[in-house]
This record gives C-alpha cells, structure tokens and sequence, in this order.
C-alpha cells in the first residue's frame, strides 16, 4: 500500500519542538517518525502529507522545504478544537510523475473511505489531478474549486502539466465533473480560448477583485466542494514577499486565509491541496497560518451535508419566468441553498432533486425577476 511509502519527518524538525511549549501544536497532534513508525489512522480527522513533485509543474519552481514549515507550524498555539490531526511525513517522487500520480490517488481513496480529509502540501498543482480520480472509484459527481490566477486549460504538447490539468480532467472518462469554479482569476493570465471554454461549460469564476472585496461571497462555492486547490502564484509579491517573481496583483495574506476558512467549514470538502510554494520565509509562515485556518474552519462544521430539508430549513417559493424557484434557509447555520430539478432527466447523473448552495443576495436577486447566476449555470450543466 501507497502509505508504506511515506517519509518519517525529519528529525531536525522534531527536535526543536523539545524546546516548544507543551501546549502548541507539535507537541498535540501524532507524527510519523522514525522511531515510532507510522501512527494509527483510526479515529483521525485530518492528515498533513508533504509533496515534492514538482516534474510536471511547467513553471520554473524552486524545491519547497516543506520541513520549514513544519517549524512554523508546530509552534502554533491550537484554537478551542476537538479535531484529531497527524502529520504523515512525506510522500517521495515515484520514478516517473505517474507513479506519483498513483500513489496520491491511492492514499486519497484509502483515505476517503476512512473520512479523514489530507492536506497535501507542495509540488505543482497538476497534483490535483488523481484526487479527482479517488472519485472515479466512488461514482461520485464533483464539484472543484481552484484558487488560481488562471483557469488551467492550456493546451501544450504535454499530456498535463500544472497549467495543463483541467484540459486532461475534462476529458477523463468517465467524466464526473459536474462544475469547475475559479476564484482569484486575472483577465491577462487567461487566454481567450480558456475563457471561451468556460462559458461553453458553464463553470464558475469569481475575478480577483471580487474575491478581495468580499471573501464572504466565496463561502457557497466551497460548501458545494468536494476538491480545494491552492496554486499559489495567486498571490501578491506582499504576501508571498517575493518582489523577483512574485506578482503585482494578487490574494493578500489575510484573505487567503479567510478562504482556507471556508473550505475547513465546508462539511463536503474532502480533500485539499495547496501546491506551487514559492520558497521565502513568509511563505513558510502564512502557509502553516492557512493550515491553522482550515483546521478551525473544520471545528466550526455545521455537519448540514447531505442536506436534508425536512428539518430545520425554511422554505421560499420565488414566482418568475413562469417558472417557480425554491429555496431553503437553514435556521442552524442561517445559510441558504437553491433547489434544481432535472424534470428532463437529460442528465441521468443528477436526480431529480438536488441543491446547491446559494447566498441570501441569490434569493433577493430573484425576488427582483433577477435570475441568480450560479442557478443558470448549474440548468445549463444539468442539459
């Protein structure tokens, strides 16, 4: 099994937790070491496995010491959690990017089976790619959400590559993606044929300004997520402190943040990956700062997935277009979903009910005759 092949962590690493205090994060969580092996999986909440594959990337990357921020990390302080986390060591490069590939998938599928949700750290963000085929096994319907300056759809030479990958999962078969979302893009770093073809999908992207202007708006997209990933070339040169090759426009340290919040909440998140580090001390830094985060968005879970509406959810009927909208506003969470109906049934991977999550502006949008965007675009996906 994939997990035989996982790295002790580093002893330097462990060694100056010794002089940390008792109560930070180091020294409260299980680690694989080498002197006491693998820890028992059993009864984990979240798992921390450290990549380095980085063959497939495309971009001109620096070897990620992910061992720094083990450092950093480890010295935090825990929130008021009751969530059961370890630290899997690494996982070393296969002789080839498939082999990688394999092994990352099999860990992933093993994994979900024993809902413990890993975050992967490092390598490039092709790395993605066999987490969405874990669900291949499960015949489940997908939904991604990427947090990236671009859309990923670049169609090189290459059969994938960390600009590449959403061109090769969209022509996975068999195909279970049900919706892409994009969140923090920049009109000139996407080309207009991947733009074109986000339209012709129906996918959803949220442009970098949005994102900064209200983080909130982003909550919905990752409650309906079953895949977060990180590339973080998303990021201003401030908050990666990479003035060389860092970019003019990007995410700031705090809202990056405040997104691995919501996709700790998210109670369908499954799996993360936060992949393409450049390598500064600042990096080291809000990385083990935005794993703190997701852990405490994961405390903070209202466990309202699947949904079930026949308890402790409201119902708002919307008349308009000739065609009545429902809605449903959670009076545990305050959160609101939307519901779709496939009465045609044109699309047998979706039953003849489902929801998505939606925000209280999509239901005031429609009161006004408006049709929300995301329920469009999920008809749209639905045909």
């Amino acid at each position: 099994m994939s997990f035989d092949l996982l790295v002790p962590i580093e002893n330097d690493s462990l060694d100056e937790m010794l002089l940390l205090p008792k109560q930070v994060i180091g020294n409260n969580i299980k680690l694989h070491t080498e002197s006491n092996g693998l820890p028992e999986l059993k009864g984990l909440d979240i798992v921390i496995i450290g990549l380095n594959e980085y063959r497939n990337s495309f971009f001109d990357n620096t070897q990620y010491d992910i061992n720094i921020f083990r450092k950093n990390f480890y010295e935090l302080y825990p929130g008021n959690w009751k969530v059961k986390i370890a630290d899997l060591g690494d996982l070393p490069n296969g002789s080839n990017v498939n082999d990688t590939y394999f092994a990352i998938k099999e860990i992933g599928y093993h994994l979900k089976q024993m809902n413990i949700i890993p975050i992967f750290i490092g390598g490039s963000h092709d790395m993605i790619f066999p987490l969405y085929q874990v669900f291949q096994n499960f015949k489940q319907l997908v939904n991604m959400v990427s947090v990236d300056r671009s859309f990923d759809f670049s169609q090189e030479d290459e059969l994938i590559s960390g600009r590449s990958y959403m061109s090769k999962i969209i022509m996975d078969k068999p195909n279970l993606l049900f919706n892409y979302t994009n969140l923090g893009y920049q009109n000139y770093y996407c080309a207009t044929e991947e733009k074109d073809l986000m339209n012709k999908l129906y996918f959803d992207g949220i442009r970098l300004g949005e994102v900064i202007n209200k983080v909130s708006d982003t909550e919905p997209v990752f409650r309906d997520a079953d895949i977060v990933g990180f590339d973080m070339k998303c990021l201003s040169w401030q908050a990666s402190a990479d003035p060389l090759k860092g970019n003019p426009n990007g995410i700031d340290s705090r809202t990056i943040c405040g997104l691995t919040r919501y996709a700790g909440i998210s109670d369908r998140v499954s799996f993360m990956g936060i992949h393409e580090l450049p390598s500064t001390p600042m990096m080291d830094k809000l990385l083990a700062q935005m794993v703190w985060y997701f852990i405490e968005g994961f405390s903070l879970r209202f466990n309202e997935y699947p949904v079930s509406v026949n308890q402790g959810f409201i119902k708002y009927s919307v008349t308009l277009l000739n065609q009545t909208m429902i809605f449903y506003k959670s009076e545990k969470s305050h959160r609101w979903w939307m519901e779709l109906t496939n009465d045609s049934h044109l699309n047998n991977k979706i039953k003849k009910a489902t929801l998505i999550a939606c925000t209280e502006k999509d239901y005031e949008s429609a009161t006004h005759d408006n049709v929300p965007e995301r329920w469009y675009n999920a008809v749209r996906r639905m045909h």
